[in-house]
């Protein structure tokens, strides 16, 4: 049986995520039971995501550092701070904002890739800004969200680092080496590794959205309109600054997937295993929210793309 199309499994994500999150709010009890696979199932995607990478993705960084640390900057420099405003704004509960936080302060999220890749981006680019901004979060996440957090909710950094590391960077490692342990063999490897990571995605988000049904019942209009606000703006930003700073429209749909696309997973793992549910809500409406946006994104910018090229043919 041939893979999956990847760009496929990005279109329908949203919708089949979507309908298990209904489910999810709507019989709690199917996945309830579950919570303690949240980590796991990160585990999970991180390993799929390291088995699809090689060292020479990374080698890439060292080509286009200055694009890297344009993309780094606004991923750890812009979108933490624009959810401290958004939370201070809007008058968020503690937990509320601390859970806005983290989404803000997280690396950008795999799915970056693919939707990077349906919008006619740069996707070794964005691949080699999601490796630098993951390994670059392991210090910048739990430093950031006690910079904007610490205040009002104790941080624990030190855990914060060691979880990071073995929820990230050894999954990640595993996957690579796995990667090149198998080089020509199972040449398909990438659509079954995308296909088993938005699984994973999709049931993570039913379970935070189960555990959270109550709140979001009360509160979840008003996440999502902090959530709509905060990915808008990360993709608005993104697209806006490297355009103006690069003049390359295929570098800026590119960092502005990667900064408005987070790894809201990891916020969620982070927010359920250190803080309460309520803090797991703005991650869980996120992993939702940026799927969806970065799909529309995807098919505006593609478009785009077909206009542009018909134009330069006819010319």
């Amino acid at each position: 049986m041939s893979a999956p199309s990847s760009a496929r499994i990005a279109v329908l994500f949203p919708v089949w995520a979507g309908l298990l999150a209904l489910l999810a709010y709507l019989a709690p009890p199917l996945f309830t039971p579950f919570s303690g696979a949240i980590v796991p199932l990160l585990v999970i995607i991180m390993f799929g995501m390291g088995l699809t990478l090689r060292p020479a993705d990374f080698a890439r960084a060292a080509g286009r550092w200055p694009l890297v640390l344009l993309g780094v900057a606004l991923q750890f420099g812009l979108m933490p701070a624009v959810a401290w405003a958004i939370a201070q704004s809007m008058a968020l509960d503690p937990p509320l904002a601390l859970g806005l936080i983290l989404v803000g302060s997280v690396a950008g999220g795999t799915a970056s890739n693919v939707i990077c890749f349906l919008a006619g981006g740069d996707v070794a680019l964005s691949i080699t800004l999601t490796s630098v901004s993951t390994l670059v979060s392991v210090v910048a996440t739990p430093v950031l969200t006690w910079a904007y957090a610490g205040a009002e909710i104790a941080v624990p950094v030190a855990s914060m680092l060691v979880s990071i590391g073995e929820i990230v960077i050894l999954p990640v490692a595993g996957g690579m080496a796995v990667n090149l342990a198998l080089g020509p063999r199972w040449p398909d490897r990438d659509g079954w590794c995308a296909l088993a990571s938005a699984v994973a995605i999709g049931v993570v988000i039913a379970i935070i959205v189960a555990l959270n049904a109550e709140a979001i019942a009360t509160l979840g209009a008003l996440v999502l309109v902090a959530v709509v606000v905060h990915n808008a703006i990360g993709l608005g930003a993104g697209y806006a600054i490297t355009r103006a700073v690069t003049g390359d429209a295929v570098a800026a749909r590119t960092v502005a997937i990667e900064v408005g696309m987070q790894n809201s997973g990891l916020a969620v793992a982070l927010a359920q295993q250190y803080f309460t549910a309520t803090a797991a809500l703005p991650g869980a409406i996120f992993s939702v929210w940026h799927n969806v946006s970065g799909a529309v994104l995807a098919a505006l910018f593609a478009r785009r793309a077909r206009s542009s090229e018909a134009r330069v043919a006819a010319h």
